[in-house]
């Protein structure tokens, strides 16, 4: 492997180079090389910065949400399959007939699913 140059090496390639291209290209050449490098350095910053931009967009999006808090006095909301908890803590499914006049009935507003009962508030 190639390992870091030290100062006889760096003189000795200086001469070599001022021997073979010459007093008068010699800065030129510097200045091309340099623009090179600048050119490369700034390729490969922006190519690292596009990925790590890429990896930070995947991890924002892979990341799971904070879990929303219940505001204080929310009611709780009701199991999602009634039918499933009611079998399981054996309370039957079928609605139980009441004894109360069927005019009370008709001011109960109508489920939107006909299998799921709806609940209503004690008269004060």
């Amino acid at each position: 492997m190639m390992t870091f140059m030290g100062f006889s090496e760096t003189i000795f390639l200086f001469f070599l180079a001022l021997l073979i291209f010459g007093p008068k290209r010699l800065p030129e050449i510097a200045r091309q090389v340099g623009k090179v490098m600048n050119d490369l350095r700034r390729a490969s910053y922006e190519f690292r910065s596009q990925i790590e931009a890429e990896i930070s967009h995947l991890e924002m999006d892979n990341k799971p949400l904070p879990s929303a808090q219940r505001p204080p006095g929310a009611i709780a909301s009701l199991p999602a399959k009634p039918e499933a908890t009611a079998e399981s803590s054996g309370v039957p499914t079928q609605p139980v007939a009441s004894s109360e006049p069927a005019a009370a009935t008709a001011d109960a507003q109508p489920s939107p699913d006909p299998e799921t009962p709806q609940l209503k508030a004690p008269d004060a």
